[in-house]
Order: C-alpha cells, then sequence, then structure tokens
C-alpha cells in the first residue's frame, strides 16, 4: 500500500509492481483512494465481468415474480357515448 505522496515520487516503481501482476493500492489521506493494475489484468477483469453480466433481455426475463402475467385480470368495461 502507498500513500499518495509516496506514490507520486515512486510512480515508476507503482507501475512496475502493476505489471508485474500485483495490484498496487493508493491511500489518499489515510483512507483508499485507488488501484493501479495492469492492462492485462483490467482486460482480463472486464472480459470475466461481460461474461458474467449476459443481456439485458435475458436479466428482464429472470426477474423473479414474472412467470405469470403480471397484468390484472379485467374485463372491459362499457362506455356510453
Amino acid at each position: 500500500m502507498w500513500t499518495l505522496q509516496d506514490a507520486k515520487n515512486r510512480f515508476s516503481a507503482v507501475v512496475d509492481a502493476a505489471m508485474a501482476g500485483q495490484p498496487q493500492q493508493v491511500t489518499r489521506r489515510g483512507k483508499p483512494a485507488v488501484v493501479v493494475l495492469s492492462v492485462a489484468e483490467y482486460d482480463r477483469m472486464r472480459q470475466a465481468a461481460a461474461d458474467r453480466r449476459g443481456s439485458f433481455l435475458q436479466h428482464l426475463l429472470e426477474f423473479p415474480g414474472l412467470d405469470a402475467d403480471p397484468r390484472p385480470l379485467a374485463r372491459p368495461r362499457d362506455v356510453d357515448f
């Protein structure tokens, strides 16, 4: 873990460690702020998330409680003109 000031002063070391497969966490004012990781790791994580995500239509179809028709059973009413 790096403080922001240390990460700025030793940015090459931060990048080298991230490229070696070790994500580097940087803190700001004592709180976690960012993580530096290699492009390969970033791409792997994005692809894994996309693979799990599936399509929006599939997401809607898997929504619980949509097995039955959600519309109430109603009959049209007579209207006088």
